[in-house]
């Protein structure tokens, strides 16, 4: 759909769109509205924090201009006390900028280890259910920067491959739940996203887990710091993240490659069938085909354990599997072939 024209600005409230005035935030939409088609359907995910609710604004400025369909999702996780009167809070500041959000409940038990993956997890699993409901193919998510730095390095200290390594990047697909994350702030410091909340909402909510050094993240964020008076600073990071991408991208073709040439989907019974030359590939075309495949089978958002597909993917070339389940599957071995197929539970 084309931008309005300037005649026609008087229709847009001016609470919301005026902040655009600033330069450097102008700029800053510029660059967010790259990333978007005024034809999609978007949802954003609310946090309440300042690049989250930077994000909420710059979509909101896009959905005035280009008339855009755009719904914003909230996630209450229950974790501390007072995260629901906080998103009630964050619901009533935004709706004074004709934004209306809505809030997810994570029901269930909590966990008291691992908090923030699981956390993510489950936040990400109520986002795209919600989406499905609406029929929305693509989630915003108010990564910056900075979110990319520490990502690549907590990802580094677990001994993490070249997928690990790279994994935040703009677009993010998800073929299996026919679903799109895109990251439109990923190239912005988050110092210049937190003067979008603080200027246009002045508010935003300050998470205490921020300051936590019992999260490995939060140690993470400190040694940048540390690092960048070494020598190592965000611009070179963001070299050699983007040097990795690359050859990510390429080690993608081929493992498109190996499943179309050398895996049969039977669509009848849900099962993949796998020949020998599968498995006649380099460690990790191999390890992201297999990976790939289970997650199509089982239909979950999240794959197996890496250290477990990998102990089967030994097992198989080596001729020693029996039947297993793993992840949602049942992997069978009959003399040289590989059948994959869902559990039924």
């Amino acid at each position: 759909m084309k931008k309005k024209s300037l005649s026609a600005k008087k229709k847009i409230p001016k609470l919301i769109i005026k902040y655009l005035n600033n330069k450097e935030f102008l700029r800053i939409f510029n660059e967010f509205k790259k990333s978007l088609n005024s034809k999609n359907k978007y949802a954003v995910a609310v946090s309440g924090g300042p690049d989250s609710l930077a994000l909420a604004y710059l979509s909101k400025c896009f959905s005035i201009i280009y008339n855009a369909r755009i719904y914003y999702y909230i996630v209450d996780h229950g974790l501390r006390q007072e995260s629901s009167k906080e998103a009630k809070k964050v619901v009533s500041i935004l709706k004074k900028f004709m934004i209306n959000c809505k809030i997810l409940v994570w029901k269930g038990n909590k966990p008291k280890s691992n908090i923030q993956s699981i956390a993510r997890n489950n936040r990400y699993s109520l986002l795209i259910k919600e989406c499905k409901k609406n029929n929305i193919k693509y989630i915003l998510l108010g990564h910056h920067a900075d979110d990319q730095y520490e990502n690549f390095l907590l990802r580094l200290l677990r001994g993490s491959g070249l997928r690990g390594l790279v994994s935040m990047d703009k677009v993010s697909k998800d073929s299996l739940q026919n679903i799109q994350f895109l990251r439109p702030l990923i190239n912005i410091e988050k110092y210049k996203l937190k003067n979008i909340s603080q200027k246009v909402f002045d508010f935003f909510v300050e998470d205490p887990s921020n300051y936590d050094e019992n999260f490995k993240r939060i140690r993470i964020r400190r040694l940048i710091k540390n690092l960048e008076s070494e020598g190592l600073d965000k611009k070179k990071l963001e070299l050699t993240i983007k040097n990795l991408k690359d050859s990510d991208q390429t080690i993608n073709f081929y493992v498109k490659n190996n499943i179309d040439k050398n895996a049969i989907f039977l669509s009848n019974n849900n099962t993949y069938v796998l020949n020998k030359i599968f498995f006649n590939q380099p460690n990790e075309i191999i390890f992201r085909s297999f990976t790939y495949i289970m997650r199509k089978i089982s239909s979950r958002y999240y794959s197996a354990r890496g250290k477990s597909i990998s102990e089967i993917i030994s097992k198989i070339k080596f001729k020693k599997l029996k039947k297993v389940t793993l992840g949602g599957c049942i992997i069978e071995q009959i003399n040289e072939t590989i059948l994959i197929s869902r559990e039924i539970t």
